[in-house]
C-alpha cells in the first residue's frame, strides 16, 4: 500500500467520525431559544379542579408533589423555549429519565397543552381528551402543574401536568 491509500483511508475514517458526531448531536434535546422562558407553578390552582373530577369518579384526592411540580415546570419551560408542544425532544429524550431526575416516583404520567390562557382552560382541555382524562383518573397520588411563556414563541402559554405515584 502506498501512503496515498493510507491517507484516503484515514480521511474516510475521519469523515465517518465527523458524520457520526453530527448525527449524534441531532439526537439530543434541541437548542433552547436565546430568550429564556419563565415558568410558573400552577399546581395550587389546578389541584382543586383535578380533585373535584376525581371525587366525581369516587377516587382519592391527589396531593401537591414538589417533585412533580419541578418536573412540570421543567417540561413547560422546555416546550416554551423550543416553541413547540411535545413530550419528547430529540431521539434520545426519555420521559421516565426526565421526570426521575426531578425526583418523581414512577409510574408517572404527563399531560401537555399549549395556547390555553388559564389553568381552568388547560384542565378543561385535558378533561375533554380521553387519554389525558384517563391520566388524571389514574392510580396516582401526586400532582404538579406548570405554565411557561416565551416571547420568541409569540408568548404562547405551554402547560405541563405531571402525575406521580
Amino acid at each position: 500500500m502506498t501512503s496515498i491509500d493510507l491517507s484516503r483511508r484515514n480521511l474516510l475514517r475521519i469523515s465517518g467520525l465527523v458524520l457520526l458526531t453530527g448525527v449524534a448531536s441531532c439526537t439530543t434535546a434541541p437548542r433552547m431559544s436565546s430568550t429564556p422562558s419563565d415558568g410558573d407553578d400552577e399546581t395550587a390552582a389546578a389541584l382543586p379542579l383535578v380533585n373535584q373530577l376525581r371525587a366525581k369518579s369516587g377516587l382519592t384526592a391527589l396531593r401537591v408533589d414538589p417533585a412533580a411540580s419541578a418536573a412540570a415546570i421543567y417540561q413547560a419551560k422546555r416546550m416554551a423555549s423550543a416553541g413547540k408542544m411535545t413530550h419528547l425532544m430529540g431521539m434520545a429524550d426519555s420521559f421516565g429519565a426526565r421526570v426521575t431526575k426531578s425526583g418523581v416516583q414512577l409510574p408517572a404520567a404527563e399531560n401537555i397543552a399549549a395556547g390555553q390562557q388559564s389553568v381552568e382552560a388547560a384542565v378543561t382541555a385535558w378533561i375533554n381528551s380521553q387519554h389525558h382524562l384517563e391520566n388524571m383518573l389514574g392510580r396516582y397520588n401526586g400532582l404538579g402543574v406548570a405554565v411557561a411563556h416565551n416571547t420568541s414563541s409569540r408568548n404562547i402559554p405551554y402547560w405541563a401536568m405531571v402525575l406521580s405515584s
